[in-house]
């Protein structure tokens, strides 16, 4: 968006208009609190939203990364602490690489994060290409009654350099990957990245598990699990980003883990949770972003349609599920009133065909179980899958607005600041009007970080944007040829059952 199309900032601010600049300017204190992390200052386009002040910014048109010559490892343990408030004693720090870009303004500033471009990314995984596969199995009851939870077999298979090994193999709880999932989201979802979102929590499927015994539905409920948390780590690893994250690699390597907590839905972190995500749906509603990229605005609408779209076909799949699977009762039930009906048939030929229709109703009952559960596994799952994908894209969509919405709020103060400098000067108050010039700097510092951190988050969630699309392309290319294959492959063997059934029907005589 071009720097002439601007915006003005909204009328609307938390701050009230004082009456005396001396509410503005309390007293110095001898300790100043730090300042929240802040997106990385790379390469900033000229793209953005509000407005501009032309007296803090400098126009040195000069490539922030002309003389950047040293590639950054991800993995490396010099990179910086991600979350503003402080991690949490169970997420495994970074530390900032030797060579981040220093603010144009003598203030300093925490960076959220700091990182390699995904173009250097890119070229670092060139000689080490993506090849790795997990696999979720054996998955097995720990403990009795309400204190018991299922533990799962995570095997890694990799020739990745990034790993210490080839292959390890460690056990997990569902509770672990809810760890990791809120580990990685706190991290980089508010800075852009797209975060796969873990299996959501069942408590009445895994109640069930608990205290009953085993059943077909219990065992459905389990192998439904244990699929999902298998394609939710693959998804992860696939990420550039989060593949070297030392969460990540501790989940996959390290043969014990600190415990998850805050996890459970019925916790009082559950509780906060909850509340928490109310709170984002009323100041998502409040927040009115004057949107003129219509690049953004583009893709916000093409995500809402498709998220309608999915969800309705998600529907229609798990109905036709249901449908496949009364379909295979059904044709049991016949099969097995047919083959009353030929023992009780005096008529030899007539009797031995209504047999043999009876077993071929049989296979065609297991045929029907196994194109049930094609529908789910292949179809229903993966839209299932892009369902809750989509919600996390639209995630960082509201992140993005809440970082206009901080640079604009950090706008509006400091023109309050320069007012208030303003009447000190006229009443002549030389004893606060450093203290105001210290101030007016301070904020002028957080209005050109609140614009570098909104121009890192909209490039990086145009890059994740492109990545996401491939991905999804690819995910449904691949799915929707087995999904056909499997169907042709059950009307073939269909087909084979009805012709080798057909000359007993002519036989009857």
């Amino acid at each position: 968006m071009a720097d002439t199309a601007r915006d003005p900032p909204p009328e609307h601010t938390d701050f009230q208009e004082l009456e005396d600049a001396e509410d503005l300017f309390p007293e110095p204190v001898t300790t100043q609190e730090s300042e929240p992390a802040s997106l990385p200052a790379e390469d900033i386009s000229t793209n953005s939203n509000g407005p501009k002040q032309d007296s803090l910014f400098d126009d040195d048109p000069e490539d922030l990364f002309a003389e950047a010559t040293e590639e950054v490892s991800l993995d490396s343990p010099e990179r910086d602490v991600l979350l503003s408030d402080g991690p949490s004693p169970a997420i495994t720090p970074i530390t900032p690489p030797t060579s981040v870009i220093t603010p144009r303004i003598g203030l300093a500033h925490d960076d959220m994060f700091t990182h390699s471009s995904f173009d250097e990314i890119e070229e670092e995984e060139g000689g080490d290409s993506f090849d790795i596969h997990i696999s979720v199995s054996d998955p097995e009851k720990v403990g009795d009654g309400m204190n018991a939870y299922m533990a799962y077999k995570v095997t890694t298979k990799t020739s990745m350099s990034l790993f210490k090994s080839t292959e390890f193999v460690v056990k997990r709880r569902f509770s672990d990957f809810l760890g990791l999932h809120s580990k990685l989201a706190s991290k980089y979802l508010h800075i852009g990245y797209i975060v796969p979102p873990a299996p959501e929590k069942s408590i009445v499927g895994m109640t069930k598990v608990k205290v009953g015994k085993e059943d077909q539905s219990s065992n459905e409920f389990v192998e439904k699990r244990r699929s999902a948390l298998e394609r939710y780590l693959m998804r992860t690893v696939k990420h550039p980003i989060l593949l070297k994250d030392p969460d990540v690699l501790q989940f996959l390597e390290s043969s014990e883990l600190p415990r998850a907590v805050s996890t459970q839905a019925l916790s009082s972190a559950g509780l906060l949770r909850m509340v928490n995500k109310a709170a984002d749906a009323v100041n998502k509603m409040t927040i009115k972003m004057n949107e003129s990229d219509a690049w953004f605005e583009e893709k916000q609408q093409h995500f809402e349609n498709l998220d309608v779209q999915l969800r309705k076909l998600h529907a229609s799949v798990e109905s036709l599920v249901c449908h496949r699977k009364e379909l295979s009762v059904n044709t049991a039930q016949f099969a097995k009133s047919a083959a009353m009906l030929g023992n009780s048939e005096d008529h030899t030929a007539l009797s031995r065909a209504l047999s043999q229709l009876a077993e071929v109703e049989e296979k065609i009952d297991q045929l029907h179980q196994d194109q049930a559960n094609a529908d789910f596994y292949l179809f229903s799952e993966l839209l299932g899958d892009y369902v809750r994908l989509i919600t996390a894209v639209k995630g960082v969509f509201d992140h993005r607005m809440k970082t206009w919405q901080k640079w604009q709020d950090s706008q509006m103060l400091l023109q309050k600041k320069r007012e208030a400098e303003a009447k000190l000067q006229f009443t002549n108050k030389p004893d606060k009007l450093q203290q105001a010039k210290d101030e007016i700097k301070e904020l002028e510092g957080k209005v050109q970080q609140g614009e570098r951190d909104f121009e890192q988050i909209s490039k990086t969630i145009r890059k994740e944007v492109s990545r996401f699309e491939k991905e999804r392309v690819k995910d449904f290319k691949t799915i929707i040829i087995k999904y056909l294959e499997s169907l042709v492959q059950t009307q073939q063997q269909l087909i084979k059952y009805w012709e080798a059934f057909l000359p007993e029907a002519k036989a009857i005589s």
